[in-house]
């Protein structure tokens, strides 16, 4: 059968109904029969525009003729010369806005499914052939500390092992992960996933430091003064965001950030076999409309609620979270409130959030962020009950480092400033991910970490910066 023949293989998942009910995963991955014949369907293109969208360059014509071939321990090999983590990735990378959204099938078809067959070939060496250790450069002698064991920090300090540097990370929750552990759900990034990737990584020679906060322990100068050449922060985008609204004080009214790291790092789901408590509410509002709004949403079912509402001040079309997100939302029975805005909380004697005035929304031009703006729309108010209200309205850059690093430089934002090889003002001190583009997604940062190591291998050999090529000039036919 010709390729561009072959339909896009669908991955099985557990029943809407059934998983609302538990955390484990939804989607079971693919078969290898499947996997074989997704792989069948790349076009063999000769200019490979989906690495081009690939923010850590993975030769994905290559892996995807491995997959076809049958060779898998092949196909993961060349998947690990750029990607550490393809477990992690092929699970929440938005790949139909990157790789899926370059490949020539898709301009008639559904593209192929490069994301789901990159958890395929990690799964499988995972389940099936044990991790195989890249090939290493001999020791240089030289130390580089990784602050953060988020994506960013992660790939940076694979990447360093492999080029021979020793490698500290300081991470400062007591499990290993950043974003990956504490913000993403388990029935979407099982923690176990999580674990043997950082295990991966440790397998280079990388030694990771638990409860060691940067800023308070230590500070970069005083790892510098410990004999490290070079230091990499990948704190990320920790910090909550609020309204700003009357009664946002009330008791059941959590930022995302708390919700979700209660339920996925701390388990509070498992209560009292853990012991982190969490207010299960039966009529949930969680406020945003992005990933991690979604992610919270489909949370509260999971935790009991009869009633979880998304609150979101902009219609479908601008909402930020990913497609797969929202179409798994609607079918677990999240209700989507568009062009709706909260004005002000309201709790009860008690001081305990009862619900919340509304108004009606709609779009106008669009503002700064290309998006249409939303106006509210006068003597559309109404009040929406709730007892449990998630604000997942973005986070910003964790702030403790620039506070005790006075000469990294920052930006408006409060983000570290960096340039595009991952160098801050300081010398000696890089930067990547959330804490340079404020809250972004897992294979952005982990892109920048990339960079940075690379950066970070030329400053300390003395090697000059790439010289970018010019773009080619375009010919008449």
């Amino acid at each position: 059968m010709p390729r561009a023949k072959v339909e896009r293989q669908i991955m099985a998942e557990q029943p809407p109904l059934e998983r609302i009910g538990n955390f484990k995963e939804v989607p079971f991955g693919y078969t290898l029969e499947q996997a074989r014949a997704e792989a069948s369907r790349c076009l063999i293109c000769k200019k490979s525009e989906c690495m081009k969208g690939c923010p850590v360059e993975v030769n994905i014509p290559g892996f995807l003729a491995k997959i076809e071939e049958g060779d898998l321990a092949g196909a993961i090999r060349i998947v690990k010369e750029t990607n550490g983590l393809p477990a992690i990735c092929g699970r929440v990378c938005p790949q139909e806005t990157q790789c899926e959204a370059e490949c020539l099938l898709g301009k008639k078809k559904r593209p192929v499914g490069i994301g789901n067959l990159e958890r395929f070939v990690a799964d499988y060496e995972r389940e099936q052939l044990g991790y195989s250790i890249p090939e290493m450069a001999p020791k240089n002698g030289r130390k580089v500390a990784v602050v953060g064991s988020g994506p960013a920090g992660l790939t940076c300090a694979a990447d360093l092992c492999r080029m021979g540097y020793g490698v500290s990370i300081f991470e400062a929750f007591h499990k290993p992960g950043g974003v990956l552990a504490y913000g993403i759900p388990e029935f979407r990034l099982p923690k176990e996933i999580v674990r043997q990737e950082v295990e991966y990584v440790k397998s280079l020679g990388a030694e990771v430091h638990y409860n060691h906060v940067i800023g308070k322990l230590d500070t970069i100068d005083e790892l510098f003064e410990q004999g490290y050449s070079a230091v990499f922060v990948g704190t990320g985008a920790g910090l909550p965001s609020f309204l700003g609204l009357p009664g946002e004080n009330a008791i059941g009214i959590y930022s995302a950030n708390e919700y979700l790291t209660r339920t996925n790092l701390m388990k509070a789901f498992a209560f009292p076999n853990f012991d982190t408590p969490i207010i299960r509410g039966k009529r949930v509002a969680v406020l945003g409309g992005g990933n991690v709004a979604m992610d919270s949403a489909r949370t509260a079912l999971r935790l009991g609620a009869l009633e979880s509402n998304l609150v979101y001040r902009r219609s479908r079309q601008e909402m930020p979270a990913r497609a797969e997100e929202a179409h798994h939302a609607e079918d677990e029975g999240v209700r989507f409130h568009y062009l709706t805005n909260p004005t002000r909380f309201h709790s009860d004697e008690r001081g305990w959030v009862k619900g919340m005035d509304c108004i009606k929304m709609e779009l106008g031009e669009p503002d700064a962020s290309g998006r249409r703006r939303p106006i509210p729309l006068e003597g559309s108010e109404f009040f929406m009950a709730a007892d449990v209200i998630v604000v997942a309205i973005g986070n910003g850059p964790n702030p403790l480092i620039p506070q005790t690093t006075p000469d990294i430089a920052v930006s408006k934002r409060g983000t570290i400033i960096a340039d595009k090889f991952g160098r801050c003002s300081k010398k000696g001190v890089y930067a990547g991910g959330d804490i340079v583009l404020g809250a972004a997604t897992v294979i952005l940062a982990m892109g920048a970490g990339k960079t940075a190591a690379k950066t970070i291998d030329r400053d300390i050999r003395g090697i000059p910066d790439p010289v970018e090529e010019p773009p080619a000039e375009k010919t008449a036919d």
